[in-house]
């Protein structure tokens, strides 16, 4: 029994992750446009038709820059709360919008999708456990530092998209104005390697087997500190850098200890970017 999991794009250019079975599929968050939605999909082997549900993180752009023509154009339902659609200032079909409460238990087929608060600068935001077939799937991105929530959600995890956002020297001698790195750095802007690290290792359970680090920075973050940084921890775990710049493999996450994952359709220019470290 598995699930399957992959990142379609992760960074501040547009965030969309897929959790599915063989039969039917939720993305959390809407970050590319419906068009490039599709093609990453199609890139993968994956098919828009089974995706069942859509749910929405905050209403960050990010997030949902594809929201409205990918739940319009395939009638698929969107999960997102009141407070988050308010700030959206989007229309969506009202047959299409579902809401959710804290820990509500929502079934999408024979998946279990569990929202849980974060702490993030969006008007109502929230993290995403997925459940199925006897596997745990965490999305945790934009998140300003770890809280009980996140600590107890994941450690149910077989695997987990978890932040890693920033490289704290970079982000300090930087060139964004201060307004913006006390933003980001404030508790409630997003987790630094660093952070990310030290939550991991303190944190980490004994059958999580796949990390894939996400929304990392531009301009403050590369990808070769994120992998020095979390090179021990490669032993125990398939730790994966989820790219700003297109989809990562397919990977299939069982209920063991057993690292997998599924072959990619991608060009073999564009796995390079999803290789592991």
């Amino acid at each position: 029994m598995s699930l399957n999991i992959a990142s379609l794009n992760s960074g501040s250019n547009g965030n969309c992750y897929y959790i599915g079975n063989s039969r039917e599929a939720v993305l959390i968050d809407a970050g590319l446009s419906c068009k490039e939605t599709e093609r990453r999909l199609r890139n993968l082997g994956l098919s828009i038709s089974n995706v069942k549900a859509i749910f929405i993180s905050h209403e960050h752009i990010d997030h949902i820059k594809g929201m409205q023509g990918i739940t319009n154009k395939h009638e698929i339902p969107v999960y997102i709360t009141p407070l988050t659609l308010q700030y959206c200032r989007t229309r969506l079909q009202d047959n299409l919008v579902c809401t959710f409460k804290p820990y509500e238990q929502i079934r999408v087929g024979g998946l279990t999708v569990i929202p849980f608060p974060k702490q993030h600068d969006g008007a109502d935001p929230y993290s995403f456990n997925i459940e199925g077939n006897g596997v745990t799937i965490g999305v945790y991105t934009d998140i300003g530092a770890p809280c009980e929530h996140l600590t107890a959600n994941f450690k149910k995890c077989h695997a987990a998209f978890l932040e890693a956002n920033y490289d704290e020297i970079m982000l300090e001698y930087g060139s964004y104005p201060a307004h913006l790195k006390k933003r980001i750095r404030g508790g409630k802007g997003h987790l630094s390697n660093r952070q990310a690290f030290d939550f991991f290792t303190a944190h980490r359970p004994p059958h999580l087997t796949h990390l894939l680090l996400s929304h990392l920075s531009k301009n403050n973050n590369k990808p070769e500190i994120v992998s020095e940084l979390f090179k021990p921890c490669t032993a125990d775990t398939n730790v994966i850098i989820a790219t700003r710049y297109n989809e990562t493999e397919v990977y299939r996450i069982t209920g063991s200890n057993t690292m997998q994952f599924t072959e990619s359709v991608a060009p073999p220019e564009k796995m390079v970017q999803a290789t592991l470290f």
